[in-house]
């Protein structure tokens, strides 16, 4: 069994700062892509920021200049560094990886979400 366990989360006010942490955990031969997205109230789930096993990153375009992703492939770990917030990044914010958990392929895996508020 592989779980995604998130923290960081919680209330800050706009032009704040909060960092999200994502661990990988269980059975574990490889990771691929690990990634963030969120979803607010009443809207779609999207792409924050992603990063590969080799640190390339992308970013969706409210994060970029903001946010900031990494990774620590010895702790199966993604984090998430977020500044200058504003309260429409207010969402559900969900880590999401491509791990192989033995032998064989690739399985998309999704974390339990942590609730980001920023208030105005």
């Amino acid at each position: 069994q592989v779980h995604l366990v998130e923290s960081g989360g919680g209330l800050v006010q706009a032009g704040g700062s909060l960092r999200l942490s994502c661990a990988a955990s269980g059975s574990i031969a490889s990771i691929n892509v690990m990634g963030w997205y969120r979803q607010a109230p009443g809207k779609r789930r999207e792409l924050v920021a992603a990063i590969r096993s080799g640190c390339s990153t992308n970013y969706a375009d409210s994060a970029k200049g903001r946010f900031a992703i990494s990774r620590d492939n010895a702790k199966n770990a993604v984090n998430l560094q977020m500044n200058s917030l504003k309260p429409e990044d207010t969402a559900v914010y969900y880590c999401n990886a491509d791990i192989q958990p033995g032998a064989g392929r690739l399985y998309n895996y999704w974390g339990q979400g942590t609730q980001v508020t920023v208030s105005s």
